[in-house]
């Protein structure tokens, strides 16, 4: 949210949590702005309402990590959606090129795991233990911010690094780094 949006968003607050028969405090308010900063006005809007209408939880009052997690998903859950992408580009992209996923966790888990030739050639039988461990290491590294740019390096780039080849191919984008090109050009 933009800061001129902060009296609406304190109006949408007080409104929802008047609904719960509750008032909101100075210092709530701003627990409440940190956390829902990050996302649009409407998502907020819009996670308030399904909290509300949801038959398990929207009996009670929601807490700043309600929406957070209705808006983002759980820790596991944001793990499990990059394994899917990682997953997917193993087959997809394969080990000789060098994926691109926008996502410096995703490039420092596989790289803890060996790197990405590595990871493209486990057997079946080890998939639900690299998936684990895969989860594992992007939680880690997602908690931890982890910002450093990593580049995941296939085995064509690899071949042409040791034969000092100046014309390295170019890392194949996936998922969102894809789309994030593609609104530049």
């Amino acid at each position: 949210m933009r800061n001129d949006q902060a009296s609406e968003f304190q109006r949408l607050l007080t409104d929802a949590l008047a609904f719960y028969g509750k008032d909101v405090s100075t210092f709530a308010l701003s627990v409440w702005w940190e956390a829902c900063q990050p996302f649009d006005m409407e998502q907020v809007r819009k996670a308030m309402t399904t909290h509300a209408t949801d038959p398990e939880h929207g009996q009670f009052a929601p807490k700043p990590a309600d929406i957070v997690k209705a808006l983002q998903g759980t820790k596991t859950d944001r793990s499990l959606v990059a394994w899917s992408k990682v997953y997917r580009a193993m087959s997809e992209v394969g080990a000789y090129a060098s994926p691109d996923f926008g996502d410096n966790a995703i490039h420092a888990a596989v790289n803890d795991m060996g790197g990405w030739p590595k990871l493209c050639h486990i057997s079946t039988d080890e998939l639900p233990f690299t998936q684990k461990r895969f989860c594992d290491l992007y939680r880690a590294h997602n908690a931890s911010g982890y910002q450093e740019p990593v580049q995941l390096i296939g085995l064509h780039a690899e071949a042409n690094g040791a034969k000092a080849i100046s014309n390295r191919t170019e890392p194949v984008r996936v998922g969102m780094a894809a789309r994030r090109l593609q609104v530049v050009q």
